[in-house]
Order: structure tokens, then C-alpha cells, then sequence
């Protein structure tokens, strides 16, 4: 049998990609005064000059049309210690800022608080990919926050996962 021949079954696919830790992340921006937000995993750097970032995103999604339109995001890098704003941003037709503390980024996106930091960035260019956008953002702005916990929220194998509970002394 050909590899050309195989068809990938969706939840094997996701199986496996699920076995790459990633770091979670927290895509805001404001537009017309509303604070817009959703919980990202695709995440990563993509050039150093110019500073670029990507993240990918669902082509249905309800809250990237919004920030497309406000041509700006923050990503908010996310601590071990935010796994409830992780589920709250995750959750469609929630009020996902409920008693979520934030300030405005120098490009007036929100800084959630608590975030281990965050880049600010002004969108660069977007591609089509299958059912998800590529999005990529030019950083404008950055910074490592002022945080008590330090260790970043991972998600691998289907759980958030700690860096902490797995290093050896």
C-alpha cells in the first residue's frame, strides 16, 4: 500500500499531534471598546527580522473576524497558574471576561493579567489552510511580566500538564 493511498483518520491525527507539549496561549484584541479573546495552543515564533509570530486559528471561529477587523492582537502568554482563564477563553458564547483582570498593550489590545508575558503585534498577513487561517503578526511590543508563578501552562496528551511536577532535583 501506497503512503499516497492512506487516508488519515481525524482522531488518530489528533492523537498524535496531541503527543507535542505546547504552550497556551491567550489571542486578544479590542474592537469597538469590546474586549475580544480566544485560547490558542498554535503558537510560535516565526522570524527574528522582522520580529514575526503566527498563530493558527479555526476558520469558523467567532473571534477572529473581530480582531482581523481591528488589525492588532496580543498574544498572552499563559502561566501554570491560569488553567481557569485557559477554559474560560476555550468556551464558545460564554461571557469569557468574567472577572478577568486586564490593562491595555501600547497597541490597546488586552494584557490579561497574571500572563507570564506577552507580545503585542499588528497583523502581517494571513494564508488559508484547510479549515484553520494562518495568521501571522508583526511584534510591535513585548513584555516579561511582573508574575508570581514562572513556569508556563503546557498542554500535552490531552491535560494541562507542569513543568515543575516533572523536572528531577
Amino acid at each position: 500500500m501506497s503512503l499516497s493511498s492512506t487516508a488519515i483518520e481525524p482522531l488518530r491525527f489528533r492523537e498524535v499531534l496531541g503527543h507535542y507539549a505546547s504552550g497556551i496561549t491567550v489571542i486578544t484584541t479590542q474592537f469597538d471598546d469590546e474586549p475580544i479573546g480566544f485560547t490558542c495552543q498554535s503558537f510560535h515564533s516565526v522570524s527574528m527580522s522582522p520580529p514575526l509570530v503566527s498563530f493558527n486559528v479555526m476558520s469558523s471561529s467567532g473571534s477572529y473576524p473581530k480582531i482581523r477587523r481591528a488589525g492588532r492582537f496580543a498574544v498572552n502568554i499563559l502561566s501554570d497558574e491560569q488553567v481557569r482563564i485557559s477554559n474560560q477563553f476555550a468556551r464558545r458564547g460564554t461571557d469569557k471576561w468574567h472577572e478577568v483582570q486586564w490593562r491595555e498593550s501600547p497597541l490597546g489590545n488586552p494584557i490579561i493579567a497574571g500572563s507570564l508575558h506577552w507580545l503585542d503585534c499588528e497583523i502581517y498577513a494571513e494564508h488559508a489552510a484547510g479549515d484553520h487561517l494562518i495568521v501571522i503578526g508583526e511584534v510591535k511590543a513585548l513584555n516579561l511580566q511582573e508574575a508570581a508563578a514562572t513556569q508556563p501552562l503546557l498542554y500535552y496528551k490531552g491535560q494541562y500538564r507542569n513543568i515543575a511536577e516533572h523536572c528531577e532535583a
